[in-house]
């Protein structure tokens, strides 16, 4: 799975919307929607900001690994 691929995923598992994401990173839906369609590459602020959020590693975010993993 692609990197964008997964953050649209894990948000959509959390029933959340662009909204709700863009509200918590303090950004733009529109952003949000740049991020999950591969069209800008999102922050390392960013992914370590959702890792915590969502309780999974960053390296399962960006889809290096398939199986989440929780923070420790």
């Amino acid at each position: 799975m692609r990197y964008y691929e997964r953050l649209k995923s894990v948000r959509e598992d959390h029933d959340l919307t662009q909204a709700d994401i863009a509200d918590l990173l303090q950004t733009t839906r529109q952003q949000v929607s740049k991020w999950e369609t591969g069209v800008q590459m999102m922050g390392v602020d960013k992914y370590i900001t959702l890792a915590k959020y969502y309780n999974v590693s960053v390296d399962y975010l960006l889809g290096l690994i398939d199986t989440p993993r929780k923070l420790q």
